[in-house]
């Protein structure tokens, strides 16, 4: 492909999947599946969580901004990726690409922060239970949610700004399923270790502090659990934490495991399995372990269910 003089391409060709096209239809008819599910699961969950008063706390609070979150994340890129896996056309306009690569990683950047938040809720309901309600009162909650949505922006805002101004050499070709940053900077020519280096150590604080928060927050929960003399109190105290934990392991393993390595270092076929897992995977599952492992928002979905049915 020849180079040429304009500052960036009118469109990006997305290669995803086109050197293995057995998998393409195998993995659209999964996205056409999962993505319905994995919205529904998160409706359903900012749904009862609205309606139901006994879910008015600071724990659903989060879960509903994090329920959000995820339907916003997936809806980012699962579209783009359906279209990349069911036509011949590859492409994105460089717009598209912008757009997408703006909105994918606002809603990382926050996903990391706001997991982060919920531990230390955790921490202050089990370990400050006579405290809790004065230090989460409803004007801290939505102050601490405001920092993490307008930390994630400024993360986004300012990465993908400085990667869409990398020279292509009128390179327009990305081996992904989407636009994402560490493939943008693979793709770009000339001098990039700065960018690398910039997108570690965001990536650092980003992943690994929030990381560290959760597991020290955690350690503490665990110590104030097993002081608990009822096996009734530690059973409860353990089913509000479960469902979270599952949730951080879920999305902190992966993402560290691509993240923290420079992006000239990553495999292949790395990122397109990350981005699938991301897209749908984890959205869908938190929406279905919230769901499944948690008593309360049982008791409010089956409640729901059963206004409905009555009042028809």
């Amino acid at each position: 492909m020849e180079p040429n003089n304009k500052s960036h391409p009118e469109e990006f060709i997305l290669l995803g999947f086109t050197d293995r096209p057995w998998l393409e239809f195998p993995l659209f008819i999964i996205l056409l599946i999962t993505y319905p599910m994995a919205m529904m699961g998160n409706i359903a969950i900012i749904l009862v969580s609205k309606v139901d008063p006994c879910l008015h706390s600071p724990m659903y609070f989060f879960l509903t901004n994090l329920s959000f979150l995820d339907m916003c994340y997936t809806t980012s890129i699962v579209p783009q990726m359906l279209f990349n896996l069911g036509t011949s056309k590859k492409t994105i306009s460089y717009m598209g690409c912008a757009v997408q690569l703006y909105f994918f990683h606002i809603m990382g950047g926050t996903e990391c922060l706001l997991l982060a938040l919920m531990s230390f809720d955790r921490y202050v309901a089990i370990c400050k239970p006579l405290h809790y309600t004065l230090i989460m009162n409803q004007r801290v909650c939505i102050l601490l949610v405001a920092t993490v949505w307008l930390s994630g922006m400024t993360y986004a805002v300012s990465e993908a700004t400085v990667t869409l101004q990398l020279p292509l050499c009128g390179h327009n070709t990305l081996d992904h399923l989407l636009c994402e940053i560490s493939v943008l900077i693979k793709t770009a020519c000339g001098e990039k270790g700065a960018n690398e280096l910039t997108l570690s150590v965001v990536c650092i604080f980003f992943l690994a502090v929030p990381l560290c928060l959760i597991l020290i927050s955690y350690a503490c929960i665990g110590h104030a659990v097993f002081k608990i003399k009822s096996l009734e109190g530690r059973k409860k105290a353990f089913g509000t934490c479960s469902a979270h934990l599952i949730v951080v392991f879920l999305f902190y393993g992966p993402g560290i495991s691509m993240y923290l390595q420079p992006p000239s270092s990553i495999s292949r076929d790395q990122p397109k399995f990350m981005a699938l897992f991301y897209g749908v995977v984890t959205p869908a599952l938190n929406a279905f372990i919230y769901t499944l492992r948690n008593k309360d928002v049982k008791g409010a979905l089956g409640n729901l269910m059963r206004s409905i049915f009555t009042s028809k």
